[in-house]
Order: C-alpha cells, then structure tokens, then sequence
C-alpha cells in the first residue's frame, strides 16, 4: 500500500481541521478507498498511487482556500474537490475591494461563470435558488464596471411583488414603502462602497436603485443594470425591461423561477424570456444550483429537501 505525508504548515491546524476534525471528516468522504488519518499537522494518506496524487493536488487546493479565506467549511469543500483545478484557478480574483478592505470574489464555479460570461456578453441570465449569490456577484461586478469607468451609471431594479403584504397599508411615503423591497440591493452595495461615497452616488443618480416599473420610456446606456427577483416580472414588464438597453450597456436579469410571488395562472416573465431568447448567441444564461449556495451550510441541505418533495410529486 502507497502512503503519502502531507504537513500543515503556517496554518491554524485546529481551524483547518474544524470542530472535533469535522472538516476533515468531510474530506475523507470524498476519498472512500483512502485510509486518511490526522495526527498533529500531519495527513498521512494510504491507498493507490493515482487516487492519493488526486487527494495531494486536492488538498493543495483547500490549504490554498484556507489561507486566502481564513476558513474552510463542508461547503467550500465540496466545491474544491469536486470542481477540480480548472474550475478553481480563477478563485484570487479580486471584483471589488469593498469597505474595511473586504475582498469580493467570486465564490463557486458559476459564480466565476458570471464573472467570464458577462465580458464577452451584454446580456446574463442568472438563475438559481436563493443563497447561491446571484444579486451579490451582479452587484460586485456593476460597482467593479463603474470603478473601472466602464459604465457611467448603474441602475438596480426588481419587481415591487406583494410577497404576502400589502404595499397599500405599509406606513410611509412611496419610497418608504418600497425601500424594504430593495433592501438586499443596498445590503451588497454597502459591502462594496464607503458610506459617504454610496450616498454621493445615490444623490447625483450615479446609483439608481428603483422598482421595475418605473423603468418604462427610459433608454438605458452607459450602465450597468441588474434586474433582481426577476422571476416575478410579468410578461409585459419583462419585454418592457429588455428593450430599455442602450448602448454601451451591460444587463444581467437574476431570478429564481421556484419562488414565485405573481397572482395564479399569471405567467413569469423570466420563464418566457429564457425560452424566448434561448438561441440568441449573443445571450448568455447561467443555472446556478445548491453547489453555488454560499450561505449557512443549511440553506444547501433545505434546498436539497424541498427539491427531494418536488422530484416526487
């Protein structure tokens, strides 16, 4: 039997390992026909030559993760190990370097997706449940396109859906009412922007931040616009919406089509559109899943539950 002695070095081994070695328990069970154990900073490995280069070159890869994020958890594990080298070699790329010196990268291989697609395309749909940072990457790239004088503007929209709640009895003016409707654009812009320069931006419309319907009659160039929770746009809003680009434009549309707010039996327009705009080269539409999730490690595992219930109805 082969063996091979990888040292922990320059690292917090406790932290590395996790809580009574969780993370390395996660590890091994990515490697069934290895015997790995952890003694001190030492991973002593054991089993077929080919299978343990596989393991060296994975484990590089996490100590990489750990020593650019201070951390390791079984999400980011499975992504390294999974994902392979290719898919990670663009992990130290730097969108926007955000308030307290926080470094915005993206995070999972879609992620990065969106990050190459939207170079070589005006126009990104990006789909996928919640937590797999879809209007957080969008916004990062939009502030990164505006630092570097790409766009003059950026323009954050989304559908001012009744999710449960009536806007008609929510106390304050219009705007108000709708700013808790647009607080998840304003939460990733504050990572992003200093406070003062965030509300210089806001004041002199550099940011824009409004909902859907107000974007009719406008022609929007030099921007970089994002359409969030697009999933619950109608049809006539979406084609309203697609047809505002201007030139020197860059959108990206995010939704998640199983988290629908419309009244019953009112199509989304997000459905329509990628059907609709599916074989325009020109397009680009990404499906980001549960892998992509990078939130609490649980929000993974209740995606996972409530797609288990869809699958068997």
């Amino acid at each position: 039997m082969n063996a091979r002695v990888l040292l922990l070095e320059n690292v917090n081994v406790k932290e590395f390992l996790g809580a009574y070695n969780c993370n390395i328990k996660v590890i091994k069970s990515f490697f069934p026909k290895l015997k790995i154990v952890a003694r001190g900073n030492e991973i002593k490995a054991y089993g077929e030559a080919e299978i343990l280069d596989e393991f060296e070159k994975r484990f590089e890869m996490l100590l990489h993760y750990f020593n650019t994020y201070n951390k390791l958890d079984e999400n980011a594990i499975e992504r390294l190990v999974t994902e392979g080298a290719a898919k990670t070699e663009k992990d130290d790329e730097v969108l926007v370097h955000g308030v307290g010196g926080k470094l915005i990268k993206a995070q999972s291989f879609n992620q990065r997706k969106m990050v190459v697609e939207i170079k070589t395309h005006d126009m990104l749909f990006a789909v996928g449940p919640a937590g797999t940072g879809k209007t957080y990457t969008a916004v990062a790239l939009a502030v990164s396109a505006l630092k570097n004088k790409e766009v003059k503007r950026i323009i954050l929209t989304r559908p001012a859906i009744e999710a449960g709640e009536n806007l008609g009895f929510l106390p304050g003016d219009l705007k108000e009412k709708l700013d808790p409707y647009m607080q998840p654009l304003y939460d990733a812009l504050r990572d992003m922007i200093p406070h003062e320069r965030l509300n210089d931006y806001l004041e002199r419309n550099v940011i824009q931040i409004a909902p859907l319907a107000f974007m009719r009659g406008r022609t929007l160039d030099n921007a970089f616009v994002i359409l969030d929770e697009a999933q619950n746009a109608t049809h006539s809003q979406m084609r309203m919406f697609l047809t505002r680009m201007g030139k020197h434009a860059k959108f990206i549309i995010n939704g998640d089509p199983g988290q629908i707010d419309l009244p019953p039996r009112q199509v989304s327009g997000l459905k329509e559109a990628i059907i609709a705009l599916k074989d325009i080269k020109e397009v680009a539409f990404i499906q980001l899943d549960n892998k992509d999730v990078v939130r609490h490690k649980l929000v993974k595992k209740i995606i996972d539950a409530y797609n288990d219930i869809i699958t068997e109805r």
